[in-house]
């Protein structure tokens, strides 16, 4: 395991839109996320995070006690994950989804699944290497 990731924990959800919101003024994370080339403005920080609080367990993502992005297990499965541009690329999305998936067999899935865009090479290979399926266009799954 990287050495980074034990100083990683998972943070219930609270609002917290001073923190939030600069992640989701990136131009690159919302066209990686969402497919857009659109930020977001606070009322759609809003809503996001409103939905992904009631339809599953939402959590900000802490590394080295700062919040450094968010990702949620959504009850039908979906795993979702953004982690600022600074820490990425640090396999802290790895531990991340572990803990997902964790979550997940828990909660007695027996499948989660995640929506990458083709072009999301980065996140691709990450999932990927965790052992998820190209199911179809966009979509990949792991049985648990």
């Amino acid at each position: 395991m990287d050495k980074n990731s034990d100083r990683l924990t998972l943070v219930p959800y609270f609002p917290n839109e001073k923190q939030t919101l600069k992640w989701y003024q990136d131009p690159k994370i919302c066209k990686q996320v969402d497919n857009i080339d659109t930020v977001y403005d606070l009322t759609k920080l809003r809503r996001m995070y409103e939905y992904l609080s009631v339809h599953g367990w939402c959590y900000y993502i802490q590394y080295q006690g700062k919040l450094i992005g968010d990702c949620t297990l959504l009850k039908d499965g979906e795993i979702s994950i953004v982690i600022c541009k600074e820490h990425q690329n640090l396999h802290l999305g790895r531990k991340c989804v572990d803990k997902l998936v964790q979550l997940a067999r828990i909660q007695k899935m027996t499948q989660v699944k995640a929506h990458i865009y083709d072009f999301n090479i980065q996140s691709k290979k990450m999932f990927t290497r965790m052992g998820f399926k190209e199911q179809q266009p966009d979509w990949y799954s792991y049985d648990l």
